[in-house]
């Protein structure tokens, strides 16, 4: 087998499923963890997580569980958690992002934001790729967007550097504005949080896998925006989730330049310069 673990990932890996490790391959991803495909012997493969230690794992083991138990997406079964090691069902795909698969992935999406709860966040915080995700249950949306999206992440990003004072100084005076531009859902939904074309896994024009989670509870907005950035999923999506969850010209118009904000601050936080002039756009959009 060629080494792309340490013999004691591979014994480790081997005692928790009592099956012998016969190869190993990478795939793609793997921001706060090395992910490998595992091939064990009688042909059976799963997906193996292993971090650094700098990132517990039993978050993505816990949203992981509590978006296939919940939600009717079709996650990968998780099959042993510990901070540095995630196990997780392996699912046989590609990354298709047109025709059946969107409209696929529209249906999908509206039965999942329809799982609803009293409060928006989550019981716990949770990650969104290698960053903190605050949580705390609260009773009005545009409070929770206000302080646990934009002014946190704004925070964030200034602390990582990336974020000039000027450009600061406009995304905090929008954001004590966001009563003149959003609006109170009539309940929490259930939102994936990071739905992108590389978290989705498709087979024969289906979606069979989805994957990589930041879930909370949130106006459902919050996730179709989202899918509006960097190209967007198109057409197809929009109108099969559309005939299940109707959508409003005001969040094409408005609605979601405001909460891409969130998204955009992140890749800029991770990534860098090239995500300050789509903000820079938003905030112009808006007068600030």
């Amino acid at each position: 087998m060629r080494r792309v673990i340490s013999r004691e990932v591979q014994s480790r890996i081997e005692g928790a499923l009592r099956r012998p490790v016969r190869a190993c391959q990478p795939l793609a991803g793997g921001m706060i963890s090395q992910v490998l495909r595992v091939d064990l012997a009688g042909g059976e493969s799963v997906v193996a997580k292993v971090g650094d230690g700098g990132h517990d794992l039993t978050i993505e083991a816990f949203m992981l569980r509590y978006l296939r138990e919940r939600s009717g997406l079709p996650l990968p079964a998780v099959l042993r958690e510990e901070p540095n090691l995630l196990l997780m069902e392996y699912v046989d795909g590609r990354i298709e992002w047109e025709g059946d698969v969107l409209r696929h992935l529209g249906e999908l999406m509206a039965h999942c934001h329809q799982v609803t709860s009293p409060f928006y966040g989550l019981e716990r915080d949770t990650l969104i790729g290698p960053l903190h995700q605050p949580n705390p249950q609260m009773t009005s949306w545009v409070a929770f967007f206000r302080e646990q999206r934009l002014q946190y992440m704004i925070g964030i990003a200034r602390e990582s550097g990336r974020l000039p004072a000027e450009l600061e100084r406009r995304l905090r005076r929008i954001a004590g504005k966001l009563d003149h531009y959003l609006i109170e859902p009539a309940k929490p939904a259930l939102i994936h949080g990071d739905m992108w074309k590389t978290n989705v896994i498709s087979r024969a024009g289906r979606v069979v896998g989805i994957i990589d989670p930041a879930l909370y509870f949130a106006h459902n907005e919050m996730e179709l925006a989202y899918m509006t950035l960097f190209g967007g999923t198109g057409e197809a999506f929009f109108t099969a989730y559309a005939e299940r969850i109707p959508i409003d010209d005001d969040f094409y118009a408005t609605r979601r330049h405001i909460y891409n904000l969130y998204p955009l601050l992140i890749h800029l936080t991770l990534f860098g310069d090239k995500y300050l002039p789509p903000l820079h756009e938003t905030l112009e959009r808006f007068g600030f």
